[in-house]
């Protein structure tokens, strides 16, 4: 019985079953995910040689991916998404930083997952890049998902010694209560490590920052924020985008990926001089991910819910795109599967397992009894070893 992460290609056998799926959202890590399909494998092919590599594509689990991958834990204290201080971590690989908004200000740090459409702020995500920057760490990762809040990024300068000012000067709290209060943005305070920095924000979504696919639009209902409040923000976004463009002669409003963690990566392109890049594929080459599947019989991927969406910069496509390339087979594990049969030919997997349809269609039993069925799941893929 062999288990192993992180192996060279050339120290697995050629039958190596590679599972490396995302995390299922509401339910279960990418690494519990990964050894519930791995303890399934083994009840029926116990010599079966297995590569558990868990990833992420920026949201969350980006952080332990990185630490999976040889990346030093740097622990932080922050401020959540309401301002109440919380133990984190960052990733430290030399001068390299991997820094998340999930475990920082992200929906998982809220109790009770309770809901602050308003007032919910990123101001902990910045906390954390200054503390990588104070570590002599000046070429920063930042995985944007999970987020809480619709700030539009402005939390992210107040973390970082920005100022957000009204008419009269005075200060306004970062969130989204407050957007409309700016007026000014007074950068003289940010860190100083920022001038030799590189930025680099590892998004799961393209979606811009306006409009109806927007930030807003698309995400704002997930975190509370709807009708006449959405309106409002939407709207205040779009002065604050102004503010940015006045300052920086950057317009982030239809940027590509602007409208990730409710305006996070267009604030940081705007005023921070970060590059948006994909966050999966990003996860993916920290990872060596390639290594793993020079001698692998089958790659074993998913994530909680695979849609359409899946197909743009989400793991399991990444995943299946540079097994393709090598000519593994692609087994895809989800919690449900929502996939058009034209999304499903695109992604190129070979055999689809859906815990929904496994639990008869019943939610419930899907997110409360996944280890079991992933478990079960498992054993149906070793059979057809």
């Amino acid at each position: 019985m062999a288990v192993g992460s992180g192996h060279p290609a050339d120290a697995l056998s050629s039958r190596t079953v590679v599972i490396a799926p995302d995390k299922f959202k509401h339910s279960l890590t990418a690494l519990e995910v990964s050894r519930a399909l791995a303890r399934g494998i083994h009840d029926v092919r116990p010599d079966a040689p297995i590569d558990v590599a868990p990833i992420a594509d920026g949201g969350d689990g980006t952080v332990d991916a990185a630490i999976a991958a040889g990346f030093e834990p740097l622990p932080v204290t922050v401020v959540n998404a309401i301002g109440t201080p919380v133990d984190s971590v960052v990733a430290r690989r030399g001068r390299q930083a991997v820094v998340e908004l999930a475990n920082t200000c992200g929906m998982s740090t809220l109790p009770g997952a309770a809901l602050h459409p308003m007032t919910a702020h990123t101001v902990g995500v910045g906390q954390a890049i200054a503390a990588a920057l104070d570590h002599g760490c000046d070429d920063i990762v930042l995985g944007l998902g999970g987020s809480a809040s619709t700030d539009a990024g402005t939390g992210l300068l107040v973390g970082l010694g920005a100022r957000l000012l009204d008419r009269d000067g005075l200060p306004v709290e970062p969130g989204a209560a407050g957007l409309g209060r700016i007026v000014a943005v007074d950068l003289d305070g940010l860190h100083p490590g920022l001038r030799d920095a590189r930025i680099r924000i590892a998004a799961d979504v393209t979606c811009p920052l306006l409009g109806p696919e927007g930030s807003v639009a698309v995400f704002g209902p997930q975190k509370g924020l709807t009708g006449e409040a959405a309106d409002q923000v939407e709207r205040e976004i779009d002065e604050f985008a102004a503010l940015v463009q006045e300052l920086s002669g950057r317009d982030i409003r239809t940027l590509r990926g602007g409208g990730a963690a409710g305006g996070v990566a267009a604030t940081a392109y705007g005023l921070l001089d970060a590059e948006i890049i994909e966050g999966a594929a990003f996860v993916l080459d920290i990872l060596g991910f390639e290594r793993h599947l020079g001698g692998a019989r089958v790659v074993v991927t998913g994530e909680g819910r695979c849609d359409d969406q899946t197909l743009h910069g989400k793991a399991p496509a990444a995943i299946a795109h540079l097994a393709r390339r090598s000519g593994v087979p692609v087994f895809l594990v989800a919690g449900e599967i929502a996939m058009s049969e034209e999304g499903r030919e695109k992604l190129g997997v070979q055999r689809t397992w859906s815990l929904m349809e496994a639990a008869g269609g019943d939610r419930a039993v899907a997110l409360a009894e996944a280890e079991r069925l992933l478990a079960e799941v498992g054993r149906q893929i070793g059979a057809t070893l």
